[in-house]
């Protein structure tokens, strides 16, 4: 070693040191790359100039100096990734562009802007939306719904709220992708998307996965008292009173659609820490351990009863949340 390296030889000589600056260049790399910086090409310069400066740093040859700089280096995209704040207010794609409003009168709620667009393919449709008066008296069911597209390990999965009447209102917790960036797993552990509570139909929200990407569906009844479904229904809708006001940042790990539901529902934090929370495909066995599910009969035999299944060429009509159900296991206790 050099000794008119003093940064680099303290670096080496203090390997967790070492591995702690790795991380944070390439997390801080990933997290400009990723980010909601405009226009592209300074976002772009940004993500090649930061890795470069932070190697750069290690090759100072004054000590005091080269420890100075490293934590002004530090310190500064520290600073900004902490600040960087989500907004409600961007150029989203289509299927976000118009988010819920929530009032109560009572016991009466009112939603604006529930979502049912009609889907030729996965990406062309025609946009859709109605506005509906829900009686909490009327709430009488929770369904959780799980929808897989590729293996077992991972789903999407959200709630759907049912009424006496027959009428039911799917609610869920997505990425908020503006028009210009696809959808990306990884883009969800930094700053990328905002969180989006999609509310919906059931022909929309459910019916899309069904009919149009053909994903395999599973739906369902989840056991709740009648104040537990209110207070989880409540809380829903709270939050998408609080998101139009104070934007929050998506993130796949913390701040998901699975960890959504179980904040909504005030589980406790060693149900939320379960390995099954990240997995979200096995999202429905944890619920079924919880004693959530019908548990009268084996898992595997719940979630074979549970699929949904459709014609061929089926499509969305009025009767879908009835057709849906038909068949499977919905006793409400």
């Amino acid at each position: 070693m050099k000794r008119d390296d003093p940064a680099l030889h303290w670096f080496r000589a203090n390997w967790i040191a070492s591995i702690c600056f790795a991380i944070l260049v390439l997390f801080g790399t990933a997290s400009l790359y990723y980010s909601t910086i405009e226009p592209a090409g300074l976002r772009n310069g940004l993500t090649v100039c930061f890795p470069l400066l932070g190697v750069a740093l290690l090759r100072v040859r004054r000590y005091r100096a080269g420890k100075i700089a490293l934590l002004v280096f530090t310190g500064g995209w520290l600073t900004w990734y902490l600040t960087d704040p989500p907004r409600n207010k961007r150029d989203w794609a289509g299927e976000y562009a118009v988010p819920a409003d929530v009032t109560m009168e009572n016991r009466l709620v009112h939603v604006r802007h529930v979502r049912n667009f009609i889907y030729q393919t996965p990406s062309l449709y025609t946009p859709r939306y109605y506005d509906a008066n829900y009686n909490l008296d009327d709430l009488n069911a929770v369904d959780l719904v799980t929808s897989y597209w590729a293996g077992n390990s991972i789903a999407h999965v959200f709630l759907s709220f049912g009424f006496r009447n027959g009428r039911h209102l799917a609610i869920s917790i997505e990425t908020r992708r503006q028009k210009a960036f696809g959808y990306s797993t990884i883009a969800g552990f930094f700053h990328h998307y905002e969180v989006f509570y999609v509310t919906a139909d059931e022909r929309d929200l459910i019916g899309v996965r069904t009919d149009i990407r053909k994903e395999r569906v599973y739906l369902y009844r989840v056991r709740l008292s009648a104040a537990a479904r209110e207070r989880l229904f409540l809380s829903y809708l709270t939050e998408i009173d609080r998101l139009k006001q104070h934007p929050a940042w998506y993130n796949t790990l913390t701040d998901n659609c699975t960890t959504g539901i179980l904040t909504r529902a005030q589980a406790r934090l060693r149900y939320r820490l379960d390995w099954r929370v990240l997995l979200s495909g096995y999202t429905a066995s944890l619920a079924y351990d919880l004693g959530l599910l019908d548990t009268q009969m084996p898992f595997p035999e719940l979630k074979r009863r549970s699929r949904i299944r459709r014609p061929d060429h089926a499509t969305p009509g009025p009767d879908y949340s009835r057709e849906i159900r038909v068949g499977l296991p919905m006793e409400t206790p």
